[in-house]
C-alpha cells in the first residue's frame, strides 16, 4: 500500500527524524512521492501508521538505506495499492520486452508490482539495477486463479528474475515461490500480515478462496 501524507504529516516525521534523512524527507514531500505501508512497530496506536521510504541504493557502495516513519492516520492525504505492472513498463529498463510479455500473459490476474521496480516508476529515480529482483504481488479470488498465477509466474521466471507474494483475503502475503514449493512437497509457509510473521498450513489459506 502507498501512502500520500499532508503537509501536517510530512512536518511531523521531519520533527522525528535523524539529521541525516531530512534531505530526503524534504524532497519526498516537495516531490510529492508516498512512502510504503510496513509492518506496525510493537505498540503502534490505532491512530497511528508505519511507513517505510527506501531510497535509491548508493552509486558508490550499492547499499540500499530505508527510512522507518510513524505517521498519524488523520495526515493521510490518499492511498493507493502497490504500482500496476503495466503502469512500470516503461520504467523496467532491459526487462521491458520481457515484462510486457508478462503482463500479456497475466491478462485479469491483476498484477502489481512492489520494491525497486515500483519506486522507479514512481519517482523517476535510479532503484533498478542488474542484480535488482522483479517484486510482483497478485491476489487471487478462487483458488483456480492461484494456480493460474502461481503457473505463470513459474513459467515467466526462466526469462525474468521474478519475487514476490500471493496476497490472500485478510491481507495474508506468502511468498509465491515458497507456496510453489509446499504445494509440491507440503509444508507449513510463512505468512505476512500487518502486524505480524506467522506459520500457517496451506488448507487454511485455500479455506480463504473461492472453490472455483
Amino acid at each position: 500500500m502507498l501512502i500520500w501524507l499532508e503537509e501536517a504529516g510530512w512536518r511531523t516525521v521531519q520533527g522525528a527524524a535523524r539529521p541525516e534523512h531530512k534531505a530526503a524527507l524534504k524532497l519526498w514531500e516537495g516531490q510529492d512521492w508516498p512512502a510504503v505501508v510496513r509492518r506496525m512497530d510493537i505498540g503502534v496506536g490505532d491512530d497511528e501508521v508505519c511507513l517505510g521510504l527506501p531510497l535509491p541504493p548508493d552509486e558508490d557502495t550499492g547499499e540500499k538505506l530505508r527510512i522507518s516513519l510513524r505517521a498519524q492516520v488523520r495526515h493521510i492525504g490518499r492511498a493507493a495499492p502497490a504500482v500496476d505492472l503495466r503502469a512500470a513498463l516503461r520504467s523496467s529498463g532491459p526487462w521491458r520486452e520481457r515484462l510486457t510479455a508478462l503482463e500479456r500473459d497475466a491478462a485479469g490476474l491483476g498484477l502489481r508490482v512492489y520494491g525497486s521496480l515500483a519506486m522507479q516508476a514512481l519517482t523517476g529515480l535510479l532503484y533498478v539495477s542488474a542484480t535488482s529482483d522483479v517484486d510482483v504481488l497478485f491476489s487471487p479470488s478462487s483458488r483456480s486463479q492461484l494456480d493460474a498465477g502461481v503457473a505463470l509466474l513459474s513459467r515467466h521466471a526462466a526469462l525474468l528474475p521474478l519475487d514476490g507474494e500471493i496476497v490472500f483475503p485478510g491481507g495474508q502475503a506468502v511468498s509465491w515461490k515458497e507456496w510453489r514449493m509446499a504445494m509440491a512437497h507440503p509444508a507449513k509457509v510463512i505468512v505476512k500480515e500487518l502486524q505480524s510473521v506467522r506459520l500457517a498450513d496451506t488448507a487454511s489459506l485455500l479455506a480463504t478462496l473461492e472453490d472455483l
